[in-house]
């Protein structure tokens, strides 16, 4: 049995996918991020930087294992599924989930912060990002011209990407011009165990929301996004 730790977000929904992907027994914990509940000392012990999310392997002497890309690596490699094991496939499929972890997870995230959650409009800020996001995408469109996945059969590396891009809109980019991302889009989101884990749990928001739904949800949600401190306020 796992304990997965998480929230509606691209990360969260990244390991309740491949749970449902890999048929393994869960039980769900979903923290309230806006009322800081990830960083609570009793979370703290599972995932000492405090974020989500996190997963205790029960079956293992309650091993706890954080940072969604770790997590991904363990799952497939406990189940033989989702990651090949011939040293060549292995490393595709690792190459393109780092591809993630180091740039479109990172690239988006801040997008959604200059985009959405700064209450100040900072222009060269949200170019930045968001042509630095549609730059990687084109990259993400070229593979997928001619491979029906990123590295081979379907993997964790397809789980962690899809669940960062579905939310394209909510960064603020189009990709319309995309054909090979957009085919890959929706031939990931007709999966039965992505349509389950995406909604595990479900979001407070439709991420193709009108603009008002999405202000609203914007004025609520700020406080979640951790702007740092100046050292000058003692932070």
């Amino acid at each position: 049995m796992i304990d997965l730790y998480t929230a509606a977000t691209p990360n969260g929904h990244k390991i309740s996918i491949a749970l449902e992907e890999l048929a393994l027994p869960y039980t769900v914990h979903t923290l309230d991020l806006a009322q800081r509940e990830q960083k609570q000392p009793w979370f703290l012990a599972i995932n000492p930087n405090g974020r989500i999310p996190a997963i205790v392997d029960r079956a293992a002497a309650d091993f706890a294992v954080f940072e969604s890309g770790a997590i991904l690596i363990y799952l497939a490699e406990m189940t033989g599924r989702l990651l090949p094991r011939d040293a060549r496939g292995r490393s595709c499929v690792l190459q393109w989930l780092m591809f993630q972890m180091g740039g479109i997870g990172p690239m988006m995230g801040q997008a959604n912060v200059f985009y959405r959650y700064l209450p100040e409009k900072i222009q060269p800020a949200i170019d930045r990002y968001q042509g630095e996001c549609r730059r990687l995408f084109q990259v993400l469109d070229g593979r997928l011209r001619d491979n029906e996945f990123l590295a081979g059969d379907y993997s964790i590396a397809d789980i962690a990407n899809w669940a960062w891009v579905r939310t394209h809109r909510w960064s603020g980019i189009e990709i319309d011009d995309l054909p090979h991302l957009q085919r890959w889009l929706k031939q990931i989101r007709a999966r039965p165990a992505v349509q389950q884990g995406i909604a595990t749990p479900p979001s407070a928001l439709d991420r193709d929301a009108s603009d008002d739904e999405a202000r609203k949800f914007v004025e609520g949600a700020r406080q979640m996004v951790e702007m740092g401190r100046s050292p000058r306020a003692g932070g």
